[in-house]
């Protein structure tokens, strides 16, 4: 199908309004993705609002041979979510969300943010566990695992997936449940967007109960104790409490985060306000929508960023030390690098029962470089690259898809493992047989 026949057919079959090309005044703007490095000219952005507007863009798209990028919240690291010469279909208009207090669960739409839902279940004081920048799309972070502040004490957010209703590469909307489409649903928890398009999610949704959190900056002259004196506080709290910290060349700021109704929640977060000398900080009193949003300006769209990530068993002696040299070469302020504990009831799952691997590390680590000059980009990729490979040493054999800035066949690989990998790519072989749905850590059909 010849490009301006494709549009010719996006345009008869959506409303008006929902396809946006570069002869709008607002392509520019529509084109845009999060990370600032890719600057990338589609042939057209459009907006569908139902599964079925979803499925008449899907099924043009794969008679037309060109590329299709999906995006929700468009903070795909490697820039998965937009393309050049191709179609990006866009969700960020199907984010309505239905929260039922009494049976405790919440109906996103698949273009819903995470700041979307944490809003949407605040005023019942539910949760579902999910992220830590609140302008992030539930439906990528959701597909690829999730990781949030309420982790260690609800599980990674597939843990509280119930159901999905998804666009599949031929078009069909299904659903996905552990009683309808169950391999599919198995796949779906961990295996990125590479079986189709998610249109709709039903999450399970927690009482989260009175929150304590906390927040320390420690200068860098004490990394090395500080990051010594964090692992071993880590092992002393209970799964009610997540801590993280983010290191950089001139700091290490430290934020633990309790909920729930425990007498000795002040005490468990200051635990980490007595890691070394001179801490700046203290308890945070602010709701948790406000906690979940903190890092939202640091991690604003339009920054250059880089990061990869891995699992770490612990946090000794070799890893503190190749951390704190390596951030002593930071070409920007703003490189860092990022870890939190998980454990808990991320742990209880067991490895076989999603695609999602990972559930026995105790850590998770991102190294990442962000800037905002252009000028700066072969310093920083080059220095987060070899971050990302030095922890890489260090690390467990699994991975996270979601926080990899580079893409390709091989990172997916080796986050499933081989049994995994197989596995989805059997699925892949029945529901993408094509590989329509190729912008991601790309699992390859295979029967």
């Amino acid at each position: 199908m010849k490009p301006d026949f494709l549009l010719l057919q996006l345009a008869a079959t959506l409303p008006a309004g929902a396809v946006v090309t570069s002869g709008d005044r607002s392509y520019e703007a529509a084109r845009k993705v999060w990370n600032g490095i890719f600057d990338r000219r589609p042939l057209a952005i459009t907006y569908p609002q139902t599964a079925a507007e979803v499925a008449a863009v899907i099924r043009l798209l794969a008679a037309s041979g060109l590329p299709l990028a999906v995006r929700c919240g468009g903070h795909s690291l490697p820039g998965l979510s937009t393309c050049d010469d191709g179609v990006i279909l866009d969700l960020s208009r199907m984010n309505a969300i239905t929260v039922d207090p009494q049976a405790q669960t919440a109906v996103v739409g698949g273009g819903a943010l995470l700041g979307d839902l944490d809003r949407a279940g605040a005023p019942y004081g539910l949760v579902t566990p999910a992220g830590v920048i609140s302008h992030t799309g539930v439906g990528g972070l959701t597909l690829g695992g999730g990781m949030g502040w309420t982790g260690r004490r609800f599980g990674m957010t597939i843990d509280s997936l119930l159901s999905a209703e998804v666009v599949t590469a031929s078009g069909e909307i299904v659903e996905a449940s552990p009683t309808s489409e169950p391999e599919l649903f198995w796949g779906l928890r961990g295996g990125g967007g590479n079986f189709g398009v998610v249109s709709r999610f039903t999450f399970r949704m927690h009482p989260l109960g009175r929150i304590t959190a906390g927040s320390w900056v420690y200068p860098a002259l004490h990394s090395v104790s500080v990051l010594q004196r964090f692992s071993s506080a880590a092992m002393q709290v209970p799964r009610s409490v997540t801590a993280s910290f983010t290191a950089s060349a001139s700091e290490v700021s430290v934020t633990a985060l309790h909920s729930g109704d425990d007498p000795e929640a002040d005490a468990l977060i200051r635990l980490f306000g007595n890691l070394g000398p001179e801490p700046e900080g203290g308890l945070l009193d602010l709701p948790f929508t406000e906690f979940q949003s903190r890092n939202d300006e640091a991690m604003r769209w339009g920054r250059r960023i880089y990061s990869r990530g891995g699992f770490l068993a612990g946090i000794g002696r070799a890893e503190t030390e190749a951390i704190t040299r390596h951030l002593q070469e930071s070409p920007s302020p703003d490189c860092e690098i990022y870890v939190i504990l998980l454990g808990g009831a991320i742990a209880d799952v067991p490895e076989d029962a999603t695609a999602y691997s990972g559930r026995d590390a105790g850590y998770y680590w991102i190294v990442s470089s962000v800037w905002d000059d252009p000028h700066q980009d072969k310093d920083c990729l080059v220095w987060g690259r070899a971050g990302a490979s030095i922890m890489g040493s260090l690390s467990l054999e699994r991975n996270y898809v979601n926080e990899q800035g580079d893409s390709s066949n091989a990172i997916a690989r080796q986050a499933y493992g081989a049994e995994k990998y197989a596995r989805l790519a059997r699925l892949k072989a029945r529901f993408d047989p094509q590989n329509l749905f190729r912008l991601n850590q790309n699992i390859r059909p295979e029967a």
